[in-house]
């Protein structure tokens, strides 16, 4: 008896793989902004001489990190719709097998 397998492919034309690269390039921007950012706030942390500086240097640390976490996910909505929304269009293809 033939087993008939159903695949589904998608074909990405110029702008999906545009979208697409746009996407990826954005995430891999943002990782290395926020690690030379947590990086820059542990310098300032280890120099702080009083307790207020170090108190202050951690409560701007989580504020800047939160504006960051802020802006990658807007970033990552809109240019991870755009790249889903260019995917191509689905095609079926099938193999029958035995």
């Amino acid at each position: 008896m033939a087993t008939v397998i159903r695949k589904e492919i998608r074909k990405r034309g110029f702008f999906g793989w545009f979208f697409l690269l746009i996407f990826l390039a954005f995430n891999a921007l943002m990782l290395l902004w926020m690690f030379s950012y947590w990086g820059t706030i542990g310098d300032a942390a280890s120099t702080a001489d009083s307790d207020a500086a170090k108190a202050g240097t951690a409560i701007g640390g989580a504020i800047g990190t939160t504006m960051l976490m802020f802006i990658w996910v807007c970033g990552s909505v809109i240019t991870g719709l755009l790249a889903l929304l260019t995917r191509g269009r689905k095609t079926i293809v099938e193999e029958t097998t035995g």
